[in-house]
């Protein structure tokens, strides 16, 4: 045989989180075709893996570059961390299906495409078109369901309404989706009762999907919102994976154990997941801290209690007298106002001689709700406990940067660019899980948790899906000051057995694929 590319002399860890293998690797056709201890036979390519680590693409368990994918097709955040692989439609938002009056996150919204899409079959094609240089999978966020089809209004599902959402979302399955995911701390999903979930999940089921939460709480209601979770997933009969796993707001932070616990006892008879990224600090719009009942009916609804000035003043009263209004814990994230990127709270109020509270107002008005907030409320400790916990898999809850084009401009949080290369160098200098299981954390186990087929490992017959690691280069620049700063360390990454990262520097050639179940 004739191999496109052979990778020989490396040392190899298969992804199945078990030690190391001394093999070297034939790729051919996008498949990989041989491991054996020695590979005489020639390649187009031959790659000298001699003192490098070899292992499966990583898995992003948990992203939402759903549409950047089709912006920035280099992926290059995610490339250089290793990541071939993204799970989108995260936390209740989906690049689609777009019905009615739905309108897309603000920083998805906001941007150009070059062809409209509506249905997944339809994103499909646009997914094709631009041939982005990873793969993605795609949930469907009950969010972008339900606003689509019932609105924004604080309220469930009618039964007619439930049936062309049942219908919506078979359609959505159908064309390639892989599963269900909830927003149940975001509008309109905050108001929408467990039994809609419940029904659409058993759906879901019935395809052989799955089911991923961000839960109604992550803080105060943790526990009982952990429950809401396995509740579900019960009485559809899925399986559950619990999106970014933590215990936000110290009062809370020793609550994480608890939370183990039950995830555990429920192990026992349902099928249960969770994801986690490696930073203490949490990232959405800033407007998530505005009051429940001003958040609920759309963008412009929002925007017009905002600029009304009794409403206006309402709010900030509640927020003012809000027991967890750690301002000095809240950052700035993207904004219009570029002076004020990656700034604490306190000290843009000092700039506008404001104070926190109408300062966060007066940020989110002139944005138009676009306003970026990074979060530091987790405990290190607990961070490291999650990462550690053998059911939870790496997701950065990023979406897809680069350096330079339409993405370059935000101020993402560094999660976007880091999560995967913090953790695997935490495994390396021995500050978390072996390496071995680390590896698996971001390889085998986001594959069997998604059930992603011939993805995750390093076998004969998978996807050519394969870095090539320098162990003692791997490093994460990003930071929360200056987050546009890609990983270093990767030599070569491989998607789909197109050389994409060839000795540390990006190349025009991509091989991502859209997965669906099949």
């Amino acid at each position: 045989m004739h191999f496109d590319i052979k990778i020989v002399n490396g040392t190899v860890l298969d992804g199945s989180g078990k030690g190391v293998i001394h093999c070297d690797i034939g790729i051919k056709n996008g498949v990989i075709t041989n491991m054996d201890p020695k590979l005489v036979e020639n390649a187009t390519e031959t790659i000298n893996a001699t003192g490098l680590t070899v292992c499966p693409g990583f898995i992003d368990a948990h992203s939402h570059s759903d549409t950047y994918l089709l912006l920035e097709p280099s992926a290059a955040s995610k490339v250089y961390q290793g990541i071939t692989t993204e799970i989108c439609g995260n936390c209740g938002a989906s690049a689609a299906p777009l019905n009615g009056d739905y309108k897309m996150p603000s920083d998805w919204l906001d941007k150009d495409y070059a062809k409209p899409w509506k249905t997944v079959a339809d994103y499909r094609e646009r997914y094709a078109e631009a041939q982005p240089a990873i793969n993605a999978a795609l949930l469907i966020g009950h969010n972008t369901l339900h606003a689509g089809i019932c609105g924004y209004e604080p309220r469930a599902a009618t039964p007619d309404e439930m049936k062309v959402m049942i219908q919506t979302l078979e359609q959505a399955l159908d064309e390639g989706a892989i599963g269900l995911s909830s927003g149940l701390a975001y509008p309109p999903g905050s108001a929408v009762p467990r039994e809609e979930i419940i029904e659409l999940s058993k759906v879901v089921a019935r395809k052989g999907g799955l089911y991923t939460t961000h839960m109604r709480s992550e803080s105060d209601g943790l526990l009982e919102s952990i429950d809401e979770a396995i509740d579900i997933a019960d009485r559809s009969n899925i399986r559950l994976q619990i999106s970014h796993l933590k215990a936000s707001g110290e009062r809370n932070w020793n609550k994480i154990d608890t939370a183990f616990e039950k995830i555990l006892n429920a192990k026992q008879h349902i099928d249960i997941g969770s994801d986690r990224y490696p930073y203490t600090a949490g990232c959405t719009d800033l407007d998530i801290v505005l009051p429940l009942w001003a958040t609920y009916g759309g963008r412009d609804a929002i925007l017009d209690r905002l600029r009304d000035p009794e409403i206006r003043n309402k709010i900030r009263t509640e927020l003012i007298d809000k027991p967890d209004g750690h301002w000095d814990n809240v950052m700035v994230g993207s904004t219009q106002f570029e002076e004020f990127k990656g700034k604490y709270l306190p000290d843009v109020a000092e700039t506008l001689k404001m104070n926190e509270v109408d300062t966060l107002l007066h940020l989110v008005d002139e944005d138009d709700l676009k306003t970026g907030g990074i979060f530091f409320s987790m405990s290190e400790d607990n961070m490291w406990q999650v990462l550690a916990e053998p059911y939870v898999s790496i997701g950065s809850d990023g979406s897809m940067r680069a350096p330079w084009g339409p993405l370059s401009h935000d101020h993402p949080h560094p999660r976007a660019y880091g999560s995967h290369t913090k953790f695997l160098r935490a495994a390396l200098d021995e500050k978390t899980v072996p390496l071995t299981e680390a590896i698996y954390k971001m390889t085998g186990l986001p594959a069997e948790q998604f059930n992603l087929p011939k993805r995750g490992f390093l076998k004969k017959g998978y996807a050519a899906d394969i870095l090539i690691f320098d162990p003692e280069a791997i490093k994460e620049k990003t930071t929360y000051a200056n987050p546009h700063q890609l990983s270093e360390g990767m030599q070569h990454v491989i998607v789909n057995g197109v050389h994409t990262l060839d000795n540390g520097k990006h190349t025009p050639h991509h091989g991502g694929k859209f997965l669906d179940r099949s």
